[in-house]
């Protein structure tokens, strides 16, 4: 059940555009960029509200309250609320620390799959967005699945875009991480080291160790990560 919400979420990019209309006259995705706007927005919502929906039900069925479940991820309460509540989006380190805390793979947060092997056009992968105050532009990053449909996958791999004004704090969590760093350039804090990578750079870690990565300069980086749960 909670898998077919995520599924939806996807397809009804489809339906969001259907009779977009600001004239009222019809108009397509490849007509009109207010339509595509409009319809990825959409999608882009009721993802990360599903996502949080689905979230509550996991906590739910553990029998943890907000507040214990806070004091077990070291993630505030009202953090927790508003990612139930669809209006924020977890960093990917911290969404690994609340999956182990809810006895969870992260295929059970991210997207349970069904499929022996998925392909992922470029063109098809599920976008996952972490809004700022206004909610209308991004702040901090988005990041795209790039096997959401693979059942018992023990790699999440993403292709995130990192951006300048991010300020997230260090992590730590179970687990390994490989990133690829394919456009621009980004810091890589791990422990006592700091680097910054351009593309065609690696950097391989393990997720129990201190890290953080971001942007480095005023321009967004896109990287390819690869976590291991």
């Amino acid at each position: 059940m909670i898998e077919d919400k995520n599924e939806n979420a996807y397809e009804d990019i489809g339906d969001a555009v259907d009779g977009f209309s600001g004239d009222g006259q019809e108009r397509d995705l490849l007509t009109d960029p207010d339509a595509e706007a409009a319809a990825t927005r959409k999608v882009e919502m009721e993802s990360a509200v599903n996502h949080g929906a689905n979230l509550r039900v996991f906590r739910e069925e553990k029998g943890f309250s907000l507040d214990e479940l806070a004091e077990k991820t070291g993630i505030e309460k009202n953090t927790l609320a508003l990612v139930e509540a669809g209006e924020d989006i977890l960093p990917l380190g911290r969404l690994i620390r609340l999956s182990k805390a809810l006895s969870l793979r992260m295929e059970d947060v991210v997207s349970k799959g069904k499929e022996r092997f998925t392909i992922v056009r470029a063109d098809q992968r599920p976008i996952t967005s972490r809004y700022g105050k206004a909610k209308e532009e991004s702040h901090g990053y988005e990041y795209e699945s790039l096997a959401p449909g693979k059942k018992d996958r023990r790699m999440e791999p993403f292709i995130v875009t990192l951006h300048p004004a991010a300020s997230d704090e260090p992590s730590t969590h179970d687990g390994q991480e490989f990133i690829y760093v394919l456009e621009g350039e980004m810091e890589v804090f791990v422990e006592d080291t700091r680097e910054v990578l351009k593309p065609g750079d690696a950097v391989y870690y393990d997720s129990t160790s201190t890290h953080l990565v971001r942007a480095f300069g005023d321009k967004p980086a896109k990287i390819l990560a690869v976590l291991l749960d």
